[in-house]
C-alpha cells in the first residue's frame, strides 16, 4: 500500500535510507531532516513493513526534486520503487511542477523512466542550496537527471 508518509514512518525510513547510505549508493539523511521534510515522503507499506520510501521536495517555481528513493533490498524490482516516483510525479503535476531532478548514484533506475542526464551546471542554483549540508559537499559525485512532467 503506498501512502503519505507519518510520524511513525520516519525511525523505519531513516534506517532503510541510511542502510544504503552505509553502502555509499545514497546520501545519509538525518532524524531532523526527515521529521522536518516529513510531507515531502511517500512510504509503502507490505504486511506491516515498510519497504520502500522517497520524496518530492519543491526546489523552486517550477523544479521538483526526488529525493530519498529507498526499496529494502529483498523487494528490490518489484515495482515499489517505481510506484513511489510515480506517485511523486502525480504530485508535482498536481502542484503544477513542470521539471523534476533527481542527483542519484543509480541513473540506470531514472533513465529506464524518462530522465535524462544533465550537466550540473545546467540545474538551478537553488537547487545547491541542500547541497552545503551534505557531507560530500563540494566533491559531489553524483550524477544528476531531469524529466519534463508538464
Amino acid at each position: 500500500m503506498l501512502r503519505k508518509a507519518t510520524i511513525k514512518d520516519v525511525e523505519k525510513m531513516w534506517k532503510l535510507i541510511n542502510s544504503y547510505a552505509d553502502k555509499r549508493v545514497m546520501l545519509p539523511r538525518s532524524l531532523s531532516e526527515l521529521y522536518e521534510n516529513l510531507r515531502d515522503f511517500y512510504v509503502v507499506i507490505e504486511n506491516e513493513q515498510l519497504v520502500g520510501c522517497g520524496a518530492l521536495h519543491i526546489t523552486w517555481e517550477d523544479y521538483g526534486e526526488i529525493l530519498s528513493l529507498a526499496v529494502e533490498p529483498s523487494r528490490v524490482r518489484r515495482g515499489i520503487g517505481s510506484s513511489v516516483l510515480v506517485a511523486c510525479e502525480d504530485e508535482a503535476r498536481t502542484l503544477g511542477l513542470n521539471k523534476l531532478i533527481t542527483l542519484t548514484y543509480v541513473p540506470e533506475f531514472f533513465e529506464k523512466r524518462g530522465f535524462v542526464r544533465v550537466k550540473k551546471s545546467t540545474l538551478p542554483h537553488k537547487i545547491w542550496s541542500m547541497c552545503i549540508k551534505c557531507p560530500k559537499f563540494p566533491e559531489c559525485d553524483e550524477i544528476p537527471l531531469v524529466k519534463k512532467i508538464s
